[in-house]
């Protein structure tokens, strides 16, 4: 039995794919409409994309701009989330800074940003780092605000330094709630790299998906979809194992940031 529950558990996303797929199946059996292709139509057109070398190609300049701004929101976030937690003058400047942004989709941003920088790289990767850097910086401080005060007294009795309590007591005690922020920011990553991409079209895989959906490409389109969300269940699950690694003890949480305060 216990068995049996073990396989089903591990099976359930698998399963899940292929009820959602089934659905579409027939869903689209049903509508009989061009703009929406089967899911078995959509299926045959990923060997086409992923033997294509300028989709490769495409998909490559996603993923590093994917990646620099992840990477640079971190080294942004994380700092300015933990001083945030536990210094009040801190949290008392940037709270009602962050309340203001955080409500504005990053997306929205992207006509703005491209007067000042261009449709280059360089823009897209700024979107990525603040669709990213809010909820790190709402995790991070959280994380840092929850750390009991009788830690870092001890700290302080052993000569540590401010900044040596932050990087020794403090970074160590809140990096499960870090890493939370950071599985969060890496889902928003890939939206705001696609959403980005399908804004200011140069390269990338959401300039593949619109220009697809533009020359009525509708297997193109939905093939994508399942592409990016393939890469995003892909990076999920890899972080989640890194996670795992790092803070066996802590379960893991998937709330969104509604209030810095």
């Amino acid at each position: 039995m216990i068995v049996v529950r073990t396989v089903l558990a591990r099976s359930a996303p698998l399963l899940a794919c292929l009820g959602l797929l089934g659905i579409w199946q027939i869903g689209a059996l049903i509508l009989n409409t061009e703009s929406f292709p089967t899911a078995l139509e959509a299926l045959r057109a990923i060997p086409s994309i992923l033997g294509d070398k300028e989709a490769l190609i495409n998909i490559a300049a996603s993923l590093r701009r994917m990646a620099v701004g992840f990477a640079l929101a971190l080294a942004v976030s994380i700092p300015l989330g933990l001083m945030m937690g536990r210094s009040r003058a801190v949290a008392s400047f940037f709270n009602p800074l962050l309340m203001i942004i955080y409500p504005v989709p990053k997306a929205a941003l992207m006509p703005i940003i491209m007067l000042w920088l261009g449709v280059g790289d360089i823009a897209k990767t700024l979107v990525i780092f603040l669709g990213v850097s809010l909820p790190v910086i709402y995790h991070s401080f959280q994380g840092a605000k929850a750390v009991e005060e009788k830690m870092l007294w001890s700290g302080a009795a052993m000569g540590l330094s401010a900044p040596q309590r932050m990087i020794r007591i403090v970074l160590p005690a809140a990096l499960p709630e870090i890493l939370t922020g950071c599985r969060t920011g890496l889902v928003l990553a890939l939206i705001t790299m696609i959403t980005s991409e399908m804004i200011a079209r140069q390269s990338g895989a959401g300039n593949i998906l619109f220009n697809a959906l533009d020359m009525g490409q509708y297997d193109t389109v939905f093939a994508m979809i399942i592409i990016v969300g393939a890469m995003g269940i892909g990076l999920d699950a890899a972080f989640e194992n890194l996670r795992g690694r790092l803070v066996k003890w802590s379960e893991p949480r998937f709330d969104l940031p509604l209030s810095f305060s």
